[in-house]
Parts: C-alpha cells; structure tokens; sequence
C-alpha cells in the first residue's frame, strides 16, 4: 500500500511541476482477529513526509502537493483492492536545499 501511494504521488507530483527531493512513510496497521483465529489487517495508515524543493516548482506547490496525496490515495490500485480502511495523514514540507 504505501509504496503504490508512494509512486502513485511521483507520478502526479512529476506531471504537476512539484519537484519531490526527499520521500518517507512511517505506516502503521492495526491486525484485526477473530473469534475463530483468523486474522486480517483492518485498518492502515500512511504517514507521508515529503520534502519538496519550492525553488523548482510550480507557485503554490505546497497546497497542490497536499492535495496531489488525495488523489494518489484514489488512484492506488491497492488501496482500491482491499477491505481495509486506508487512512493518508500527509506532511509536505520545503527542502533545506
């Protein structure tokens, strides 16, 4: 999951003028299990932290580097694949570069 959000975001972040320099996910998930044993992941959180040069990219990139993790979110055919609740907390912050 996190890494199909992941190139899913380059890919939108790449077509929209938004110059990505650093890129890390701490995700987290919680395992459901049931009464018989068996279990399932039930829940998954990406935590994106993108690093992004403002120098090189399009004015207001922060805004549309926000918004660019929603649609990677609908975009992932992962995400789309499971039953599980896939919840996106993205950081977007400028490089130090």
């Amino acid at each position: 999951l996190s890494s199909c959000h992941m190139l899913w975001y380059f890919h939108l972040c790449a077509d929209n003028g938004i110059v990505v320099v650093e890129y890390t996910d701490n995700y987290t998930g919680v395992l459901s299990i049931d009464d018989e044993g068996l279990g399932r992941m039930s829940e998954v959180t990406l935590n994106p932290v993108v690093k992004i040069d403002k120098s090189k990219s399009i004015p207001d990139a922060y805004n549309k580097a926000i918004e660019l993790h929603h649609e990677a979110h609908k975009k992932c055919f992962i995400a789309n694949s499971v039953h599980t609740q896939v919840h996106c907390n993205p950081i977007v912050e400028p490089s130090a570069l």
